[in-house]
């Protein structure tokens, strides 16, 4: 979906800035623009009789009559599909607030822009949805849809396997890690992909025998890859609901030391939501894994709300650029500027910046310009299982002599 073809609705009291705002919209290249005043407005707007379904609205938060915070709300109570920027002259803390209110309304948030906005903040934020809207294209899953108790079977019956998807470091070009990603090995339907299961276990608090399957088969592998002289870092996705669980980051040091691995071996990958989370005992985990020795990398940067914020909240080690914005980031401006300050942003803060989603020669050579320590992507390869893994780090490393 390209720009013009996504309607806009702009949402801002001050007459000047709106028309602003609407101008920007349209050097953009939109051409379905409707805008109101304040909240009540807006909800009219979208409720008057042929009205348009809303791609994205652009929501002051300080408004007469109806708030941005009230608006919403009544977005939320409606289950809107409306993607959100909310922009505000408001302080960093309460917009981080309101951005975390408007999730927990079920809002699509695409980010949180402070007043005054440039058309490259709002062109990234434009693009993000076009991308994000794709994606689900992309993911579309043509099989069975299955039922939680379906999917908790399959993980009783330990048949998920990690996949491993390589990141390599864009100076010496060589494998540092891999990412351990999961796929259920169905007994009639084969490999099937994290979207089909993953969400429904997340929504169901029930990922942490999935968690705990995928650990023990990643440091199986990761165990296995240093004795064939592979010595790279295994990196592991933790969830949200398991975080929550004070015990989690012993019970992962147990787990990984039993196997004779190294902690420092092992990167545990942090979603911006998790990381922004105000629970103590993620926190807590998060601290203590760290402490332990396990890298820390905050996944899908730049795609959630006050990201700089979670940086100085956790000791973070390693810094992932979502594809979302390194897809096609080579030829857009405003990308490759979001990019470029997203990884020397990570060298002034001493972490490791990662790019996903790399799928071009161009995609490389630009990050290389750009300084950036390791990629990954399909330019490099697709995740596989672990004996095409084992087989790929050795004819990659035997390329490199």
């Amino acid at each position: 979906m390209k720009v013009n073809e996504v309607n806009i609705l702009v949402v801002e009291d001050d007459d000047f800035q709106r028309e602003m705002l609407v101008n920007m919209l349209r050097s953009l290249g939109a051409t379905s623009i409707s805008d109101a005043a304040n909240g009540q407005q807006a909800l009219e707007v979208l409720h008057s009789e042929n009205a348009k379904p809303m791609d994205i609205a652009i929501c002051d938060i300080n408004m007469p009559e109806m708030d941005g915070m009230e608006f919403l709300r009544h977005l939320g109570e409606e289950k809107s599909a409306t993607s959100i920027i909310i922009l505000s002259t408001l302080d960093k803390a309460l917009l981080a607030s309101v951005a975390k209110m408007s999730l927990a309304y079920g809002m699509k948030l695409l980010g949180v822009i402070e007043k005054p906005i440039s058309v490259a903040q709002l062109e990234a934020m434009i693009f993000k949805y076009e991308r994000t809207n794709i994606k689900p294209k992309k993911a579309v899953n043509t099989g069975p849809k299955f039922s939680l108790e379906e999917i908790l079977h399959g993980v009783h019956a330990k048949q998920c396997e990690p996949f491993f998807q390589p990141k390599v470091d864009l100076e010496t070009n060589r494998i540092v890690g891999a990412e351990a990603l999961a796929r259920w090995i169905h007994p009639e339907h084969g490999v099937v992909a994290p979207y089909a299961f993953i969400n429904l276990l997340e929504q169901s608090s029930k990922m942490d025998e999935l968690t705990f399957n995928m650990l023990d088969k990643s440091v199986a592998a990761s165990r296995l890859l240093h004795d064939s002289g592979h010595a790279i870092s295994i990196s592991i996705n933790l969830s949200l609901t398991s975080l929550t669980d004070i015990s989690l980051a012993d019970r992962i040091t147990q787990v990984v030391k039993e196997a004779g691995v190294d902690p420092q071996q092992i990167v545990l990958e942090i979603t911006e939501s998790a990381a922004m989370t105000d629970v103590a005992f993620a926190l807590e985990n998060l601290a203590r894994l760290r402490m332990h020795g396990f890298g820390l990398s905050i996944d899908d940067y730049g795609t959630g709300y006050a990201s700089m914020q979670q940086l100085t909240r956790i000791a973070f080690t390693e810094l992932k650029i979502d594809q979302s914005f390194v897809t096609d980031f080579a030829t857009n401006h405003a990308l490759r500027i979001i990019v470029e300050s997203s990884i020397d942003m990570a060298h002034k803060l001493q972490v490791k910046s990662v790019a996903e989603g790399v799928e071009t020669q161009e995609d490389w050579d630009t990050l290389k310009s750009m300084n950036c320590d390791a990629a990954q992507g399909y330019f490099i390869a697709k995740p596989m299982n672990l004996s095409s893994f084992v087989d790929f780090c050795a004819e990659y490393s035997a390329r490199q002599v």
